[in-house]
């Protein structure tokens, strides 16, 4: 009789020990494809998202991965947005020609997401990483509509479904920090609206406050998991909205030491300290070193054999661009 108990302790042993080495290799995945993402290697990326699937096709992390895989490629490879280093310029009211089949390609994967996360939700409506994953590939849904689509208000109402579950994912698990970017997003977000856009919004239950969101990507940016880079390459552009360039440099500078291979960051440096010398300049303070990095950087940039002629392009444009910034200031005395 003894022999029965043993053998369900054993079962249930090895059941436990195989969930846990699946975990451990999708999180080894993972996390390798998204260092190749960030260093720009979109085929090595996706060839460890697909294997997540392969791994585990009933979890949703690897359509996650794959959907964000896309996203951010098609974002990197925009002309206006590498021209302008995720400026406010990277958003006018000009649409740019969107690559449709990697957008039905991007669909393809959100949708998948969602629907094995709703499949798992069916089963406990309390499954905290399922809830996460479907308000993740939400918030991609808003991110692909509003910054490569520019559908703006089907980014809002993507947004909004995504901010509703990872509030529950918040309420279920408060340490759950990752859920917290497309929160602090969406808060800076409607914080940032002018007054009219503002109100109107607010009449639909959604409020938002620029310092609270920026306080919440701070906080994934140091206690997130996977969405610590991402809250970085968030911050940079809103700290140059917000004018704190030094926190802008040093956002890019740890992004560019960590993914070398991205000389996207490096740019992202060299934009926020032209604006940096532009205020001390005006200031009337030492510009000195500043301005030695400024031209170290463009200088290794320039010199750098594995960029592309069109990339080493962008890079001789940025450089012109910036010394049309600082030319009329001249030197400080």
């Amino acid at each position: 009789m003894r022999t029965v108990p043993l053998i369900l302790l054993i079962i249930v042993t090895l059941g436990t020990a195989s969930a846990q080495d699946q975990r451990a290799r999708l999180d080894a995945l993972r996390a390798e494809g998204y260092a190749a993402l960030y260093n720009l290697d979109y085929e090595g990326a996706r060839s460890r998202f697909q294997k997540m699937i392969e791994l585990a096709p009933d979890h949703p992390a690897g359509a996650q991965c794959l959907a964000s895989s896309i996203w951010v490629q098609q974002l990197n490879e925009a002309w206006e947005l590498k021209a302008t280093l995720y400026s406010t310029g990277a958003y006018t009211d000009a649409k740019p020609k969107v690559n449709r089949k990697q957008a039905d390609e991007f669909r393809k994967w959100t949708r998948q997401a969602k629907q094995l996360s709703e499949a798992r939700l069916r089963k406990d409506p309390r499954d905290v990483e399922a809830l996460y994953f479907l308000g993740a590939a939400e918030g991609l849904e808003s991110a692909f509509a509003g910054g490569v689509e520019r559908k703006f208000m089907a980014a809002f109402r993507a947004g909004r479904d995504s901010v509703d579950h990872h509030r529950e994912v918040l309420k279920l698990a408060p340490d759950f920090h990752d859920a917290e970017l497309t929160i602090g997003l969406m808060d800076y977000v409607i914080g940032s609206l002018p007054l009219p856009t503002k109100m109107l919004v607010a009449t639909m239950g959604v409020r938002g406050s620029k310092k609270r969101g920026l306080q919440a990507l701070e906080r994934v940016a140091v206690e997130g998991k996977w969405a610590r880079d991402v809250a970085h390459v968030l911050l940079i552009d809103l700290y140059k909205r917000e004018k704190r360039w030094n926190d802008a440099i040093k956002t890019a500078r740890l992004l560019s030491e960590k993914y070398p291979r991205n000389y996207l960051f490096k740019l992202q440096i060299a934009d926020a300290l032209t604006s940096q010398i532009v205020a001390l300049k005006k200031a009337k303070t030492p510009v000195a070193a500043e301005e030695k990095e400024l031209q170290d950087i463009f200088a290794s940039l320039s010199r750098d054999k594995t960029l592309d002629s069109a990339t080493r392009d962008l890079v001789q444009h940025r450089w012109t661009i910036a010394r049309q910034q600082l030319e009329p200031l001249g030197r400080n005395p």
